[in-house]
């Protein structure tokens, strides 16, 4: 039997999963959680960090570093999270190793929170989000502005 996910929106649906629930046999797993983030959400959040990446240097063994995005994701959702309990860890060949949080775990609240605050670290920072292609811009600001 295949994976089957049930988004909960209606009685029906409900009513489908509790079906499913009884027809499964032993030794299956049902799992209740919120809803992952969209595609869309996600995508949103790139033109900022490539802002980052572009736009500015960052302090990386002393030395003044321009970094890839996905560093600066790492940065930027560490301090999201309060730079609480960062996680270091020892490299394979002696080296320090922050371990990154991961986006792809938060809901679509604690995203469009995270969303919120990258916005706002950005303006901060003086950087400006950079989009593909002008009209993708509008379609995240819709999007966003929607959730």
């Amino acid at each position: 039997m295949s994976k089957h996910i049930y988004p909960l929106t209606s009685p029906q649906a409900r009513n489908s999963a509790k079906a499913m629930i009884g027809y499964v046999p032993d030794g299956y797993v049902c799992e209740i959680k919120e809803s992952t983030r969209t595609t869309e959400q996600n995508a949103a959040q790139f033109p900022y960090l490539t802002g980052f990446s572009e736009q500015l240097l960052w302090p990386v063994n002393g030395v003044m570093t321009r970094l890839t995005p996905e560093e600066y994701k790492d940065i930027l959702t560490c301090a999201f999270e309060g730079e609480l309990n960062p996680r270091l860890a020892a490299g394979f060949n002696g080296g320090v190793v922050m371990l990154g949080r991961r986006t792809s775990k938060y809901g679509k609240k604690k995203f469009s929170e995270w969303y919120e605050w990258l916005m706002a670290a950005a303006a901060l920072k003086g950087v400006t989000p950079v989009y593909k292609s002008p009209h993708i811009a509008h379609e995240y600001v819709d999007y966003m502005e929607a959730a």
